[in-house]
């Protein structure tokens, strides 16, 4: 409540002394006397403001330099929004506030990066985008040190070192560090989608997945990578591709000794350990250990295949699938073995080939302690040898 009272104290500041400074151009004018510079202006604002009374809040005692600015504070109590938006009637204390919600219905966006082209719909957004070609990180951990491009991510930074969780989930008990990841997680008990594709109408719980879907109609892959010139439509899609060169691997399984480029990677991992699998489909019964192999068998019963093969025509489930499938047309051999030069199409066909040089046998079964360098090969041991 304190920001936002804050945040409007600002505009209110800026409103009101964008109209004393339309009412002194036009009194300049009629009088024929030249207007005062800046300085002037401002030490003449000052003298005007020893002399005014102040006009205090009576619910909280705030004291406000202008009768008008104390009209507009008053509805931080009473709740007022006099500003409709003509397009989804969602209302605000200021008209600066209407003005720029209303961009995001008319797609209005006159903010351009001179460096990239990117346009934005706020000023504001623009001078955050443009620490992305300079650099700059004026937001800092006083804890360790760590600086940030954004406020709200130094935010949640801090939370790290205070392991403060202050916002809790109304369905399920589990806590969040930041508002705005609670409400996304919310989405996922009360089923909402707020982000629509213009292209093809797919809905979204998130804006960022609405963003990477989009990527797929455009083809726009603005992120590239320095070691090999390959392109990504998402940053976190470069930094995941980035340890296939550095080969770092950060995640080792207690279970087998395999190591993992993610936390996530893992905890999937440990599945094959645990034999769990919470995913189930309601149509067939069928239970999966992700649920994203459960969306894709969903697909297998409603017979939606959202991604088509521009050359072939070819129809697929899932990006992924279509990825893998096009380089049959180019002939694309993206994953060099380190040790022989030969090269594959799938990652996955890189690590099985890999471990006829390193000798690697990630996959042991649990009940003789036997070890397999195929996961397919594990599922037929056990079965041929401990089924009951």
């Amino acid at each position: 409540m304190k920001q936002t009272e804050e945040h409007t104290e600002l505009i209110e500041e800026k409103e009101e002394s964008e109209e004393s400074s339309e009412v002194e151009e036009k009194n300049h004018a009629k009088t024929g006397e030249k207007p005062l510079s800046c300085s002037q202006t401002k030490l003449k604002d000052l003298k005007k403001r020893k002399v005014k009374k102040s006009f205090t809040c009576t619910q909280c005692g705030k004291s406000l330099t202008r009768k008008y600015g104390l009209d507009i504070h008053m509805r931080v109590h009473t709740g007022e929004r006099p500003y409709t938006c003509s397009h989804c009637d969602k209302r605000f204390v200021l008209s600066g506030h209407l003005k720029a919600h209303e961009m995001i219905h008319t797609g209005e966006k006159p903010y351009t990066c001179d460096q990239c082209g990117k346009s934005f719909s706020r000023k504001e957004r623009l001078a955050e985008h443009m620490r992305v070609h300079t650099g700059e990180k004026p937001f800092s951990c006083d804890q360790c040190g760590k600086s940030f491009a954004k406020s709200e991510k130094l935010k949640y930074h801090m939370n790290i070192h205070t392991g403060e969780k202050p916002y809790k989930c109304s369905h399920c008990d589990k806590r969040f560090r930041l508002s705005e990841i609670l409400k996304a997680h919310e989405r996922i008990h009360n089923r909402e989608k707020p982000y629509k594709c213009k292209q093809c109408g797919k809905r979204f719980r998130q804006k960022g997945g609405l963003t990477s879907h989009t990527s797929i109609h455009t083809g726009e892959k603005p992120h590239w990578c320095d070691q090999c010139g390959k392109c990504f439509s998402q940053s976190t899609k470069l930094k995941k591709h980035m340890n296939i060169h550095t080969r770092e691997k950060l995640y080792t399984c207690d279970q087998c000794g395999q190591t993992f480029l993610w936390a996530s990677s893992l905890k999937k991992h440990l599945r094959v350990h645990t034999q769990e699998k919470p995913h189930s489909c309601d149509l067939c019964g069928k239970s999966f250990s992700h649920s994203q192999t459960l969306k894709l068998h969903q697909k297998l019963h409603t017979g939606v295949r959202d991604y088509m093969c521009l050359r072939c025509e070819k129809t697929f489930i899932s990006a992924g699938n279509l990825k893998v499938h096009e380089r049959i047309h180019t002939g694309e051999k993206p994953y060099k073995c380190s040790h022989c030069d030969k090269r594959f199409s799938q990652s996955t066909h890189l690590r099985t080939h890999e471990r006829i040089h390193t000798g690697e046998k990630p996959y042991y079964c649990t009940a003789c302690g036997k070890r397999f360098n195929h996961l397919s090969s594990l599922y037929c041991h056990t079965k041929n040898n401990h089924s009951k």
